[in-house]
């Protein structure tokens, strides 16, 4: 399975967790439209934004993994980023809580007042979509911690690209129908979540080893030397 895939699929078993979080914002974006075309087409622009902003971000993140493979320390942040993902979801499975809420809210509050303004001022579901992308996100954080293990800064973006993909089918359908996934369907699909982070926690732990075993931990590669024959 390539990394790409792998982005897919870590925001497909997310979207869930997405409707959750960033549900209610999607839900109150109004549409102005009485054509159900017009209002998917609505939908459809918000949900583009998300993955637009996703992109971005995997291309900001992919210029700090650049520099970590030029300095040969990039299987060395993939095993701290896999450690890193395991504590978050066995933290989740324990429910162990951490006291940062207030100080998250205070870095959050710029934001929230910005998109209070785009939707007080009808900035459109494309610009709310651009903006909610940016919102604080576990499962965004675990794409990126996967983004800056790739090769370049466009290998990034493509990463989070495909992150925001493997989102759309599920926010779409949540949000045209105004969230036809019930709260007892999310708690227990939630349930699920944090056990996934460990598996994927143990994946980047195996990448970054470089044990030689195929798809799953390439082999060690040495930087600066050539051989001629």
């Amino acid at each position: 399975m390539s990394t790409n895939e792998v982005a897919f699929f870590i925001g497909l078993f997310g979207s869930l967790h997405c409707i959750g979080m960033c549900g209610p914002l999607a839900f109150a974006i109004p549409s102005f439209h009485a054509q159900w075309w017009l209002i998917v087409a609505d939908k459809l622009l918000y949900n583009f934004g998300r993955v637009i902003t996703y992109s971005f971000l995997g291309l900001l993140i992919g210029y700090a993994g650049k520099q970590l493979w030029l300095s040969d320390a990039q299987q060395l942040v993939s095993i701290i980023s896999g450690l890193l993902i395991i504590a978050a979801g066995f933290s989740r499975i324990l429910k162990i809580k951490f006291k940062s809420a207030a100080y998250g809210s205070r870095m959050v509050s710029p934001l929230n007042r910005l998109l209070g303004y785009a939707l007080k001022h009808k900035a459109g579901h494309f610009v709310i979509g651009l903006l909610n992308g940016f919102l604080p996100c576990g499962f965004v954080y675990i794409a990126l911690i996967g983004a800056i293990n790739t090769l370049s800064p466009l290998a990034a973006s493509q990463y989070m690209f495909w992150f925001g993909m493997g989102t759309f089918p599920l926010m779409l359908l949540a949000t045209v129908s105004s969230g036809f996934i019930g709260p007892v369907v999310r708690r227990r699909v939630n349930t699920f979540i944090p056990y996934l982070m460990v598996c994927l926690g143990f994946w980047f732990i195996l990448r970054g080893a470089g044990l030689n075993i195929p798809y799953l931990s390439p082999a060690k590669t040495t930087v600066g030397v050539s051989v001629c024959h």
